[in-house]
């Protein structure tokens, strides 16, 4: 794991290797690749019969950081499912109640908008993850990756440097255990008896909003659009939601005029999202030659390696 800063983060992006595959941690041993691979929209549906399990701990997190590769895999075959872990109860308009609500609505426009087919909220109090028994939360995760035979997750990154918000490293640090226990055959056999099966997690894609060790960029200049939409969506929080038409007014009341923001609500807010919101993603894409892209630290299947040797070595006597 390289710890940088985001300018150095950045800079590490344009030097990267664009040719050479990301390489899985399991198999770098004590010394991590910084080859970075450029991950790019796929024709057809190959990932018809996958399952995706895209997990946040509040509504906004997947729309700012993952929504491009949401959408990507979603076109590409992959049957989707939200996860969160909070009830946002201390964000959004109104009081406590109110703002509960609101973010359920959001949730659940944010999972239609994205193509999911179905929310999980587990509701736990917002800004209170950290009080939650991790036992209790990885447990949860281990039935749902059970039940939907999840083959990839999209989440916070378990190591991402410097996050202070508990939601987030508490419900990273829950997925990445609950991924390969999942697999496991002791590991609440009660599961078993209800008619699921071991299945682990083979495949995840970690966003983080600070330093984090990167070998995934991935195009999202064809998602662009649709990304900008699912974040208007979060009208309770974030930063897209109603934020350029609220400055648009603002400013109109003070005599001035922003051209971004164009003469109408839906322009403002669209522009806004575009300018403000997916400007980390124009910087990532800058780097590589993209419109736009997200960064991942991603981890892929490992490989078989006993298997790929018999194959490669075994002979008939």
């Amino acid at each position: 794991m390289i710890a940088m800063k985001r300018s150095e983060f950045l800079v590490s992006l344009a030097g990267g290797a664009l040719a050479a595959p990301a390489i899985t941690m399991a198999d770098e041993g004590p010394f991590a690749s910084t080859n970075i691979e450029v991950e790019r929209a796929q024709p057809g549906r190959p990932h018809a019969g996958k399952v995706l399990a895209a997990i946040q701990p509040h509504a906004d997190d997947l729309p700012i950081f993952a929504g491009g590769l949401v959408l990507k895999l979603i076109k590409e075959g992959y049957t989707g499912y939200l996860i969160r872990t909070t009830n946002d109860d201390h964000t959004g308009p109104g009081t406590v109640g109110e703002g509960v609500l609101a973010n359920e609505r959001d949730n659940l426009a944010v999972a239609r908008g994205f193509g999911l087919e179905k929310v999980y909220d587990l509701y736990y109090r917002n800004h209170m993850l950290d009080a939650v028994s991790p036992l209790e939360l990885r447990l949860r995760l281990i039935f749902l990756f059970r039940l939907l035979k999840v083959d990839t997750v999209i989440c916070y990154d378990p190591w991402g440097h410097y996050e202070e918000n508990p939601d987030h490293y508490v419900t990273a640090r829950a997925v990445e255990a609950a991924c390969w226990m999942a697999g496991m055959g002791k590991d609440y056999p009660e599961h078993f008896d209800a008619g699921l099966k071991p299945h682990s997690v083979r495949e995840k894609y970690y966003f983080s909003r600070g330093p984090e060790y990167v070998n995934r960029v991935v195009d999202i200049g064809d998602q662009v659009e649709g990304k900008i939409a699912v974040n208007i969506l979060n009208g309770a929080q974030g930063p897209g939601g109603q934020s350029g038409a609220q400055l648009r007014r603002r400013l109109s009341a003070q005599g001035l005029r922003l051209a971004l923001l164009g003469d109408d609500d839906e322009t403002a807010n669209r522009e806004y999202v575009r300018k403000f919101v997916l400007d980390r993603d124009a910087e990532v894409g800058k780097r590589f030659g993209l419109s736009y892209a997200e960064a991942y630290h991603y981890i892929g299947p490992e490989p078989d390696k006993v298997s790929d040797y018999v194959r490669a070595n075994a002979v008939k006597v």
